[in-house]
């Protein structure tokens, strides 16, 4: 028998949806996504961190992207603490844009300490004239505006992190 590990969510959290990262020996119901790439034309990967306030890594964080372009509908689910670098790594369709929005992926973050999940949102840095004209872009102010940017590093390779608090603190939205 293991201690339960605390969480401000509850105890169940991540024996239900995590449980590869507290070790217990069970797969988790939604698979983390680089187990089984897309294999699509217009497949990429999204990796990143997730930082607290003073910067530090947090290695027990839950990341749900979600996304649809009337194309694709497409979920994912990442445990930063199944990774050796404590990254979240999502491997999906990139979005299309809908009505002359910008293409973007949802967020949803989940991670000890908050008694109520973040949502944010995630677009592309290759996406400059769309991202330009986006309403809920553009409802930012300027100099917040990329920290909802995924930077592309390569052949459908973006980094994107999410920082909970601090001097460079990702948008959050009120939903």
């Amino acid at each position: 028998m293991k201690q339960t590990p605390s969480q401000t969510v509850g105890p169940y959290f991540a024996y239900g949806l995590t449980p590869e990262q507290y070790l217990y020996d069970f797969k988790q119901l939604v698979g983390n996504q680089m187990v089984s790439p897309i294999e699509h034309s217009e497949a990429i990967t999204i990796t990143g961190k997730v930082f607290d306030g003073n910067g530090d890594v947090i290695p027990d964080a839950m990341i749900e992207i979600w996304q649809n372009d009337g194309e694709n509908q497409l979920f994912g689910r990442f445990g930063t603490g199944t990774d050796a670098q404590n990254r979240f790594i999502f491997s999906t369709i990139k979005p299309k844009s809908i009505d002359g929005q910008a293409p973007y992926l949802s967020v949803i973050v989940f991670m000890r300490g908050q008694l109520i999940h973040s949502y944010t949102r995630i677009y592309f840095s290759d996406e400059a004239q769309l991202n330009a004209a986006d309403e809920v872009l553009n409802a930012i102010p300027v100099d917040r505006k990329n920290t909802l940017i995924a930077e592309k590093q390569g052949n459908n390779l973006y980094e994107f992190n999410i920082n909970m608090q601090g001097e460079n603190e990702t948008v959050f939205f009120e939903v």
